[in-house]
């Protein structure tokens, strides 16, 4: 029997933070890299386009299917968590969107004990991933590896969202990561000349000829190696073949706040009766493991638009479908090159409040759920988000079975100061809606509809009707204290060799997408990983 393969670092997950440790640590040629990835190869299409991102809602070719445990104060409901099962990971089939957070947010990170992660320390990570299209400023990069961009088109409709919340009072603000967050403008997105700038075409493609670094793709790893309290390697599945890889170095999970808890749970590092439970020996109790789980509850108000100027209006006609793709594949402009939302705002509803606590965002087209059919109606929808839910879930395995999915309980709404303050920025919304620059747009609210008028009804809508904004974070939580996982330099608190650099170390969610601050994490990351190594 051949002896296993040996690396100096075996990187677990090639979503948005494993591209980046793929990269960084092999840039030098000094170390051998073994990157593993449970899906295949980003040569889906769809991947590419920007708009594809709506192909990939139910495409269990690149997405793990995952949904939440049904929960009272979201309606009993099992809501769709998908996350990316790809080169790329989850950045190769999100919504493209490039928001950092508040920079307050790095900086409780740091009071929270986790010294090298206020904002300042971590500005220079964000900069130096950065290839910003409107140049280099003191809040901004160049010549990074992953495309920051402006819009390919300003729209109609998105110019009068703007309008419309400066005549509510509210400021606006063309840059969300720049020196303030607050106020109202268009999103930048992750697109280079027209196409999706993923973690997989940003930093891997540029590395994947490296003599030194090794991708392999449909590689499930099983579990973390170990002897006594040091990682050795990992056991993995391929083709259906058992393979075994051994770290002279690190084994490095990147996994995300769903799979990465889930590895260490099964490998038996997590709460030691819920190992016990499932027939798991304990290699370390860390009562953490699956913990904190957070998200970005969401509603969606529905409005009918007066003027055919939204993506319904294209895809329900079908001599504009083909002029809209022609103008994609010849200009690379147009509905084709869309995020997810196109504008947006951030403001404090709560006015004790020292940053924003809601965003909206303003989406182009409208369904009655994300990833279902478009309305046959001209149509936008407003994207209404908690950005700092204080309610808490977990994550946990429901067998010894590495192929099974993982309990996800995100207790949405479970805390009722979440479900308030989403109500309250749902009636904000609606005011802007409703202010005289959107009145040559809105014709009416589709969703939840005038019926819906009181607290009580918008409440009753927002249990029943809201949804995620696939932003799980915080599982194997970052600092001190009994339910960490890990320390500061991301190393597994009472195990040697083994780190986790992936969006479930953020003790607390940001305040914004987190797709930014997950490739943040895995430069920063790679950084203390090379200095530790000498």
């Amino acid at each position: 029997m051949a002896e296993p393969a040996q690396y100096d670092f075996i990187v677990v997950g090639a979503g948005s933070a494993g591209c980046v440790l793929a990269n960084r640590l092999s840039a030098d040629g000094r170390h051998r890299v073994l990157l593993l990835e449970a899906g295949g190869r980003d040569t889906s299409p769809w991947i590419h386009v920007p708009l594809g991102y709506g192909k990939h809602f139910a495409n269990p070719k690149v997405n793990w299917m995952y949904a939440s445990e049904p929960h009272p104060a979201s309606g009993n409901r099992a809501i769709p968590e998908p996350r990316g099962k790809v080169l790329g990971g989850s950045s190769s089939i999100n919504g493209l969107v490039y928001v950092r957070g508040h920079r307050a947010d790095y900086d409780v990170w740091r009071q929270m004990g986790n010294p090298g992660w206020g904002f300042d320390d971590v500005l220079p990570y964000f900069r130096k991933s950065e290839d910003q299209q409107r140049g280099d400023d003191p809040f901004h990069g160049v010549g990074g590896p992953l495309a920051v961009s402006d819009p390919t088109d300003r729209h109609a409709l998105c110019d009068a969202f703007v309008t419309a919340a400066g005549e509510c009072g509210y400021p606006a603000n063309d840059d969300f990561n720049g020196p303030e967050q607050e106020g109202f403008g268009y999103l930048q997105f992750n697109l280079r000349r027209g196409r999706r700038a993923s973690a997989a075409t940003a930093y891997l493609k540029p590395a994947r000829r490296r003599s030194n670094l090794t991708i392999e793709t449909h590689a499930h790893v099983t579990r973390v190696l170990f002897e006594g309290t040091r990682a050795t390697g990992v056991a993995y599945l391929r083709g259906g073949t058992a393979c075994t890889a051994q770290a002279r170095g690190e084994v490095i999970l990147s996994g995300g706040a769903i799979n990465s808890p889930q590895l260490l749970q099964l490998s038996g590092v997590g709460p030691p009766d819920l190992l016990r439970q499932h027939g798991i020996d304990v290699v370390h109790g860390l009562p953490g493991v699956g913990a904190n789980l957070q998200d970005h509850y969401n509603a969606r108000l529905v409005y009918r638009c007066s003027q055919p100027v939204t993506l319904n209006d294209v895809v329900g006609h079908p001599v504009r479908a083909v002029a809209e793709g022609l103008r994609y594949a010849f200009a690379r402009r147009g509905f084709l090159t869309m995020g997810a939302s196109y504008a947006a705002g951030f403001f404090r509803q709560d006015e004790a409040s020292a940053t924003p606590d809601i965003q909206v965002g303003l989406a182009l087209f409208s369904t009655d759920r994300a990833g279902t059919k478009l309305h046959p109606f001209s149509g936008f929808s407003l994207i209404v988000r908690l950005l700092r839910p204080e309610s808490r879930g977990e994550v946990e395995i429901e067998s010894a079975d590495p192929m099974g999915s993982p309990a996800i309980r995100p207790n949405y709404l479970d805390v009722s100061r979440d479900a308030d303050l989403l109500v309250r920025g749902m009636q904000s919304a609606r005011l802007i809606a409703a202010a005289p620059a959107m009145q040559a747009f809105a014709d009416g609210e589709y969703l939840p509809g005038a019926d819906c008028a009181s607290d009580a009804d918008m409440l009753d809508f927002v249990r029943a009707r809201g949804g995620t904004s696939y932003h799980p974070v915080g599982t194997c939580r970052m600092g001190t204290g009994s339910d960490a996982v890990v320390d500061a330099r991301l190393r597994v608190h009472g195990l040697e060799r083994l780190r986790v650099v992936d969006a479930s170390i953020m003790p607390q969610i940001v305040s914004g997408n987190t797709n930014a601050p997950t490739i943040m994490i895995g430069e920063k990351a790679a950084d203390m990983i090379l200095e530790d190594s000498r």
